[in-house]
């Protein structure tokens, strides 16, 4: 608040003060109506003593009563912002004009725009996809990736479009079983984030990738070790096609998380194979394995014990050293994951330090072609299925991260705003609105599964329908086709290159052979038996 006088800065309390005194004065002279008044000012006096008096807040020391419209201010700011002051393409992180084509699908309405677009396509950053002058229809049917190495006797097939990784206990109960019942509706897989296989997981019978993070919740040892025995019975259940072992997360790598003891009832316990109120950590490591050739060798145990399932891991790219590093230790050790999923910083998160948030780990578009680039190099590339996370909603963002060397997507706040998320950003206070991210009974009850799953289902399938439809228009037959010449960014000065010309893009084994200038360093220094810090 700006800089003002004694008086001004207590004259709201001063007021309510002297009010009460006249009221009160009435009330009992004059007529007990005078109370009316009196009551309310006599409250808002208490509360001027006590903001005084208090040591907490300063600015309700030196501005009494009136120092609370600022808390109000601030309390309400982020409705003010969305309602009212940003417009349809400056929303962040998801601005209304996506999450209104997210809203839009989910319920089966036509999600076109009229009157042209609100961007400026000449401003720097704007990307354009390349139309061609012969397109193609669409096909009918979506094709699927499939998924699975030589050493995969169980394959998958991937969607393009799949639910993100999100626990329960993050999600609630109802948005667990809302995403998996539109899963199975839609024939795309869901990932059950790190906290386990619960039974909403399981309940209506959509496919399942299951991941494993740090704390290996529901195939634990009571030491927190990896448990062989726990983890192969689980993977043998027939909803679970894929396991993912997830090395870090994009919007908070390096960091791992906390689970309060208060928050470890019976059933967190059960399905994280923890003890019942006790605090969970996870570390930020994995104990498993402690160099990139360790991590191969368990990624491989994890196919066999698994049954031949597909196995793979997500992480967010930081150094390409060390990317380089599980490359030639899957060369030397022969084998390697079936799928690979790059998670970009600009990725979701319940909560995160706002530093790693904002600071840590490469965005989806470098990291998803570094990874694409050093399998590229090191003739891994056709062993290894790609996926993309991070900031996908619609037709357009899938068939970018196609472009940059992905092979399929998945999406995690799109889907939840497909369930009706609002995007309060109140994950973390689990005062979700709208029920999606709570463990509040009350707030988790207003979704409802059976109409959410049914968004869910039409989302995925009109935003999977929009990519091919964009592919189709690019005079494309299949999203196999894409190359990063077809995808072009306007730079500062105007002009506009494409991701061909951007960026370096290698050659079939062409580390192996001739690492070229900007790599070499890099290559040098990977060591599969450490990794690099």
């Amino acid at each position: 608040m700006r800089r003002s006088s004694a008086f001004t800065r207590y004259s709201a309390f001063a007021l309510s003060a002297a009010v009460a005194v006249f009221a009160v004065l009435l009330a009992f002279v004059h007529t007990p109506w005078w109370w009316v008044l009196a009551g309310p000012a006599l409250g808002a006096t208490a509360v001027g003593v006590h903001d005084v008096s208090q040591r907490k807040h300063a600015i309700l020391r030196n501005y009494p009563l009136l120092g609370h419209a600022r808390f109000l201010l601030e309390s309400v700011r982020p409705e003010l912002q969305q309602y009212f002051i940003e417009r349809n393409f400056d929303g962040r992180p998801f601005d209304r004009d996506v999450r209104d084509v997210v809203y839009r699908r989910a319920k089966g309405e036509d999600a076109g725009l009229a009157f042209g677009t609100e961007r400026d396509v000449y401003a720097a950053g704007h990307e354009i996809l390349v139309p061609s002058m012969a397109p193609r229809p669409a096909p009918e049917e979506p094709p699927a990736v499939p998924v699975g190495g030589l050493a995969c006797s169980q394959p998958y097939d991937m969607a393009l479009l799949n639910v993100s990784a999100m626990s329960f206990g993050a999600l609630s109960s109802n948005a667990v079983l809302a995403l998996n019942k539109g899963a199975a509706m839609g024939g795309f897989a869901h990932d059950t984030g790190e906290g386990g296989i619960s039974e909403y997981h399981l309940r209506h019978g959509g496919d399942l990738i299951w991941e494993i993070g740090t704390g290996y919740f529901g195939c634990r040892t009571p030491e927190g070790e990896f448990d062989p025995e726990g983890f192969s019975a689980k993977a043998a259940h027939p909803n679970v096609k894929c396991v993912l072992l997830k090395l870090s997360q994009g919007a908070k790598p390096g960091i791992g998380g906390v689970l309060p003891g208060p928050k470890v009832d019976a059933e967190i316990a059960g399905i994280r194979g923890v003890p019942q109120g006790r605090t969970v950590v996870s570390p930020p490591h994995h104990r498993a394995f402690a160099t990139p050739r360790e991590l191969i060798r368990f990624v491989d145990r994890m196919r066999q014990l698994a049954g031949g399932k597909p196995v793979g891991f997500k992480f967010c790219v930081g150094d390409r050293a060390e990317v380089l590093a599980l490359c030639k230790a899957m060369i030397e050790e022969g084998t390697t994951p079936d799928f690979i999923v790059v998670d970009g910083a600009e990725g979701g998160t319940g909560a995160a330090p706002l530093e790693f948030a904002d600071q840590m780990g490469m965005p989806l578009t470098e990291g998803l072609m570094t990874v694409h680039n050093a399998l590229v190099g090191t003739g891994l590339r056709d062993r290894i299925r790609i996926g993309a996370s991070g900031k996908i909603a619609t037709g357009a963002d899938i068939v970018k991260r196609l472009a940059q060397g992905a092979d399929f997507t998945n999406a995690a706040r799109s889907m939840m705003f497909a369930l009706g998320c609002i995007q309060a950003q109140a994950c973390h206070t689990n005062a979700c609105p709208v029920g999606v991210a709570t463990q509040d009974p009350r707030r988790a009850r207003g979704l409802d599964v059976a109409d959410k799953s049914e968004r869910v289902h039409r989302y995925q399938e009109a935003t999977v329908r929009s990519a091919l439809q964009i592919i189709a228009s690019m005079g494309l037959e299949s999203p196999a086709q894409l190359r990063p010449r077809m995808l072009l960014r306007r730079g500062t000065a105007g002009e506009l290159s494409s991701y061909a010309e951007l960026y370096e893009w290698l050659d079939d084994e062409q580390l192996l052979k001739a690492p070229p200038t900007a790599w070499q360093e890099d290559w040098t220094a990977a060591d599969p038996d450490r990794f690099r810090n």
